[in-house]
């Protein structure tokens, strides 16, 4: 059992442990954001904050002129910090950038947001942030009561936006007949307009009316078609005749004298039957 234990070993040695979170230490002040696991960003919380802690009170003592006789910036402070910060450009952002951004604050410098699981591991993962370096959106929200509306009130505030459609068509519509109203012709006055000026009567404009009526044609039908068929119509019987008539002409005259000669050689025969007749009687 692990009472009164504190802390995490994360799987290393205790000097493997130390180099890991002076480089995130690190990395956290120069990039103020580092993507990690939720156990490493819960260790690296307190130990980045002590030296943000410190860089703080190394400028508190500058301001409030509690150095030693001829120094200026606070030496020990720097020195303490330095120990654990190796790169002095990131040492230098610390006590120069983020010291003074955070004086304010007392306490509670970083944040720890979860990101879920890794791929692979399905590892706990999170991303530790500055907090005054984050986006405005993540700041603090109003924690104040907000009132609640009723239906009445929101079928209210849905009918408001419909009042102002219909009062902007209702303008829009005044204006089109005002433009109508400028550009017609009343009793043959004459109307200014913005480029030309309108001098016809409403009797001219009925004369023209019924000239176009009496000279268009009572058909629609277009003149090449009433030109074409008649001629059509004409020439198609005539067609008719001329290969009908022909043909059945030589046809008819045959059987016609083959039955006259018949009754010829009829009449010839019947004669000396009716000569025997007369004779027997007598």
């Amino acid at each position: 059992m692990r009472h009164l234990k504190s802390g995490r070993k994360l799987k290393r040695t205790s000097s493997h442990r130390k180099a890991l979170l002076r480089n995130m230490a690190t990395s956290l002040f120069e990039h103020k954001k580092i993507f990690t696991t939720e156990a490493k960003a819960k260790e690296l919380r307190p130990y980045a904050e002590a030296l943000i802690t410190k860089a703080k009170h190394a400028l508190m003592n500058e301001k409030q002129g509690l150095l030693p006789e001829g120094q200026k910036v606070d030496i020990h402070n720097r020195r303490v910090v330095g120990k654990h910060i190796f790169s002095k450009a990131v040492l230098q952002e610390l006590f120069d950038t983020i010291a003074p951004m955070v004086e304010d604050r007392p306490g509670g410098y970083t944040r720890i947001i979860k990101t879920g699981f890794r791929k692979g591991d399905a590892g706990n993962t999170a991303v530790i942030e500055l907090v005054d370096w984050s986006a405005p959106q993540d700041g603090a929200v109003s924690k104040k009561s907000r009132k609640k509306t009723s239906s009445k009130a929101k079928g209210k505030d849905a009918k408001q936006p419909q009042k102002a459609k219909s009062t902007q068509v209702t303008k829009h519509v005044d204006t089109e007949e005002a433009e109508v109203v400028e550009n017609a012709v009343i009793g043959g006055e004459i109307i200014e307009t913005s480029d030309v000026l309108t001098e016809t009567t409403i009797e001219d404009a009925n004369d023209e009316v019924i000239e176009a009526n009496v000279e268009k044609p009572v058909l629609d039908v277009p003149a090449e078609v009433i030109e074409e068929s008649p001629a059509e119509v004409a020439e198609a019987p005539a067609e008719v005749v001329a290969e009908v008539v022909p043909e059945e002409a030589p046809a008819s005259d045959e059987p016609i004298t083959e039955i006259q000669e018949e009754n010829s050689e009829a009449v010839d025969t019947d004669e000396p039957k009716a000569e025997d007749n007369t004779e027997e009687p007598a």
